[in-house]
């Protein structure tokens, strides 16, 4: 590619020039790499600067070329949201520089009229999502629409690459370049770790060009601590609502993050609780009804909020009104979503974005000093590049054929030019075809199942038009929990306004009269159905606990980070008195965990005989080390009693002492216990009905009607057992167990930490707790292990506890 400086047509350059801009080098090194037909990759700071530049080409041609017909530019975002906000920017320059480009979304919330008009007259840009696209090439007019589209521009290409999500869009952009080889990619981030990595995922065998943005003012982070101390225990920093407060009474506006929706809502009303002066505070996660979040993220970009608790559906790319200050409540997990989230706060180079971390203990304090440390030496965590799944293949086969014929070794070699796929067999690619054509061996007899007919050798088409519909009501990858609609102000069905969803299993436990925290609100259940919980408002406290929300496991170079920082004394210094003293205890009492070896602590307390490990490979790894580990020791006579998990190590109690936790914690443990635990779990059913609703075999939805989450579990439970029995080698078995296994175990962090304990093990044998093992052991039970029981626990520290 050329060095030269591209030339800008003189309309947009006159239109920067009015706005006081200058083109940035990225700006016109994306337009380069355009003009020489190259697919690139930008890894760029900010995000109004970043999706400009992804446009630029396509602005700057339409300058040049006038007004032409068809598509010429698709643009993919992860959140319909963020489809949304562009599409209100981009339109600034298209209409101040008078370019006849139309601009339009097509995402779930899209109706059917404006999606039909846009197959028969597509816009000029188009902006979608994964699932969205993916729909769009299930029509017979696909090729037609696409035969035009010049640029695909996929935006925070990081939050794709090892998702489900990803595997289906991947698919999609392979088909897209084989309806059309002229097509161009860009990928736009501003956090990936590897970029040449992200770059061949974007375009594999494309030669992508990797652009570089220039880099902003480096963030101004800082970490609350109230009153100079922080909590043994506890978590997502509730502690410091006041204070939280008073910072927002400071900022012109906030985003204040939180990592569940559970804990959005719990800390929504903790800051209500201190918000004296009335600030507007507004909540947004994605258990509300979308007019819920659409009327905060209005209020929020005109200003008329001054802040908004908020989990990851407000954390990719969107710039929101006047926003100068971003607080995140407990640890982040990992610096990359830190620096995303920290750069919602402003969308310049020439100013810092600011932010407050918020930890809820001391071992969060050190995970947020690493973190602060990992941005500063610019250390983002690794994406994970797997292998993608086959029941999103077998989804995308489906919809290939829908579109029209085809023939199925091409379609293989289409689907291996996307980079989850590069790696298939044609065996597997060939078991792909069988499962949609018969439901595989145990379920051929049944014709619900038949979805392809082989009409030549090695061409396939859809059995039946009927199922065109029936793909296109449930196609996507995203399966949520089974969930109700929580209703406000009615007991009759299908009354009252809709707030919302709750788990199913959640919503199912209910009973009349109690009360729960929801959209902000203390909710009391008047009545359900089998789809709907009706409420009313309550004066009372919450009478149970809030609704599920799933955690964020800590990241591996956050981990290595703290490992290393505990270990060192010299790095200690900038820390608050009371977490200095907490590990000048453990170093005299126990030993520092080094971090080059795992350390095991064994003590005696209430009758109970405790196993510590310091594993530092997040709750997922943990929580699997101790399913298996108890496992292990119920068959070994060790009379286990319970366990608890988190990012930082591993507690096991039980009725006897283990005086060799190496004998325990051997590298076979994985492959003797991980199998007969999975399968006494229900995680695998779960995992077998996600991916059948994936692959198409069962359907949610039916033309007028959905099916309630017990009723897809009913359906999905029958045809595992029939499997499991009749057909055990079966692919979607297969998928179910991978998806099982990797959703509960992060099966590479446990093998690490297994390698370590076998070659790296310390162990120490202590007569009395020691002071790392306080917030382990403060854990169990949670809110019941308080008071005088906690002050116990903390005397049992010897004199020198009493100081801290």
């Amino acid at each position: 590619m050329s060095s030269a400086v591209p030339a800008i047509p003189d309309v947009l350059d006159r239109w920067f020039a009015g706005r006081g801009w200058q083109p940035r080098p990225h700006q016109l090194a994306m337009l380069a790499a355009a003009r020489a037909g190259r697919h690139a990759l930008l890894v760029a700071a900010t995000g109004a600067g970043k999706t400009l530049a992804g446009f630029l080409p396509v602005l700057a041609q339409s300058a040049e070329l006038g007004l032409r017909p068809g598509c010429k530019a698709l643009y993919v975002s992860p959140l319909k949201a963020l489809a949304a906000d562009v599409e209100r920017n981009l339109m600034v320059p298209i209409r101040e520089v008078g370019l006849p480009l139309k601009v339009e979304t097509r995402t779930g919330d899209t109706s059917s009229e404006a999606k039909k008009r846009q197959r028969e007259t597509p816009p000029d840009i188009l902006l979608t999502t994964p699932e969205s696209l993916s729909l769009l090439l299930t029509w017979p007019e696909a090729d037609r629409i696409l035969a035009t589209v010049e640029t695909l521009i996929v935006d925070e290409i990081h939050a794709f690459a090892a998702t489900k999500r990803g595997d289906l869009l991947a698919l999609a952009v392979a088909r897209m370049r084989r309806l059309n080889p002229r097509l161009r990619l860009v990928g736009l981030s501003a956090t990936v770790a590897d970029p040449p990595a992200m770059a061949h995922w974007l375009a594999p065998g494309g030669d992508a060009v990797v652009v570089e943005g220039a880099a902003a003012v480096p963030p101004d982070i800082r970490i609350l601590v109230p009153d100079g101390r922080i909590p043994w225990s506890g978590h997502n920093g509730r502690h410091a609502a006041r204070e939280v407060v008073r910072l927002l009474e400071g900022a012109r506006q906030a985003i204040v993050f939180v990592n569940t929706r559970a804990i959005a809502e719990l800390v929504f009303n903790d800051l209500w609780a201190e918000n004296d002066t009335g600030l507007p505070i507004g909540l947004h996660h994605g258990s509300l009804a979308p007019e819920a979040r659409q009327k905060v993220e209005a209020a929020l970009a005109e200003g008329r909020l001054r802040a908004v608790v908020a989990t990851s559906s407000l954390d990719l790319g969107i710039d929101w009104g006047d926003v100068d200050l971003v607080v995140q409540m407990g640890a982040p997990k990992g610096a990359a979503r830190l620096l995303q989230r920290v750069g919602r706060a402003n969308h310049r180079l020439d100013e810092a974005s600011r932010a407050v971390i918020v930890p809820g203990n001391r071992f969060e304090y050190l995970e947020a000093l690493a973190c602060m440390d990992a941005v500063e030496a610019g250390e983002l965590d690794a994406e994970d590049h797997r292998p993608g799944g086959l029941d999103v293949l077998a989804q995308h086969v489906m919809g290939v054929a829908l579109a029209g014929p085809f023939e199925a070794a091409a379609l293989f070699e289409e689907v291996r030019a996307a980079a989850p796929y590069a790696g298939l067999s044609r065996t597997d690619f060939d078991r792909v075809l069988q499962f949609i054509a018969t439901g595989g061996y145990a379920l051929k007899a049944y014709e619900r199942y038949a979805r392809l007919v082989e009409e030549a050798p090695g061409r396939w088409r859809i059995r039946h038009p009927r199922l065109a519909l029936q793909h296109r009501l449930n196609a996507g990858v995203i399966v949520e929990a089974p969930t109700m609609s929580v209703r406000l102000g009615s007991s009759r069905a299908g009354g009252g306004r809709a707030l919302g969803q709750v788990e199913e299993w959640f919503g199912s436990q209910l009973r009349i009269g109690d009360r729960f925290l929801f959209a902000g609100q203390v909710l009391e259940v008047t009545g359900a159905s089998e789809t709907d919980l009706y409420t009313r408002l309550s004066r009372g406290e919450p009478s149970i606990p809030t609704y599920v929300g799933g955690r964020m496991p800590l990241s591996t170079n956050l981990a290595e980070r703290v490992r290393r920082m505990i270990a060192d004394p010299q790095a200690w210094g900038r820390m608050p008195a009371d977490v200095q003293e907490w590990l000048a205890l453990q170093q005299a009492q126990s030993i520092l965990p080094p971090a080059d070896r795992l350390l095991a602590e064994t003590f005696p307390r209430d009758g109970r005989e405790y196993l510590i490990l310091y594993g530092f490979e997040g709750r997922n790894a943990h929580q699997s080390l101790g399913m298996l580990l108890t496992q292990r020791m119920e068959r070994r006579g060790l009379q286990p009693l319970g366990f608890v998990a988190t990012d930082y190590m591993l507690g096991v109690w039980g009725l006897e002492r283990v005086a060799d936790p190496g004998a325990l914690l051997t590298g076979d443990i994985v492959a003797d216990e991980l199998e007969a635990w999975i399968k006494a779990t229900p995680f695998l059913r779960r995992a077998f009905r996600d991916v059948a609703i994936v692959s198409g075999l069962v359907e949610r939805q039916q033309p007028g009607s959905a099916k309630s989450g017990r009723a897809m579990t009913v359906s999905t439970d029958l045809i595992y057992d029939v499997l499991q029995k009749h057909e055990p080698g079966h692919l979607l078995l297969e998928a179910a167990w991978a998806e099982a296994s990797a959703r509960l175990t992060d099966l590479a962090r446990l093998d690490r930490l297994l390698k370590r304990a076998e070659s790296e093990l310390l162990v120490q044998h202590l007569d009395r707790v020691s002071p790392l093992a306080v917030p382990a052991l403060l854990q169990i039970g949670r809110e019941g292990v308080r008071g005088m029981a906690e002050d116990a626990l903390l005397s049992e520290l010897a004199g020198a506890v009493a100081a801290v």
